[in-house]
């Protein structure tokens, strides 16, 4: 898949996958990679950024968690962000509607071309 696809999505994948709950950086990386069936391949370069510009839209929260000697940041979905995940979900439904009328028309009965 082109890396450009993703563009204008990555918020609600973001989102999406930290709906069960919070997740590393990494961790993100690795379920939309496997959410995807590996269609997906989110760089770190590209993540991080949006991580950051969604905790200070408050759409997500964070904090540090050790595990042994490793330090990592969590994010998690906040209220606004489960708000923002619905709205991304309706949105995509209703585009993917739109261009799936006109990629693979079906035409109504009785309809004359």
């Amino acid at each position: 898949m082109r890396a450009d696809a993703v563009r204008g999505h990555l918020d609600g994948l973001l989102l999406a996958v930290l709906e069960p709950g919070p997740l590393h950086g990494y961790a993100i990386i690795a379920a939309v990679q496997h959410r995807s069936r590996g269609a997906l391949e989110l760089r770190t370069g590209t993540i991080y950024p949006a991580l950051n510009r969604l905790e200070r839209l408050g759409l997500l929260s964070s904090s540090w968690q050790s595990t042994g000697e490793r330090r990592r940041r969590c994010y998690e979905l906040t209220d606004a962000g489960r708000h923002t995940l619905a709205s991304e979900r309706t949105a995509w439904s209703e585009f993917t509607t739109a261009i799936g009328s006109v990629l693979n028309p079906a035409a109504p009965p009785g309809f004359a071309t």
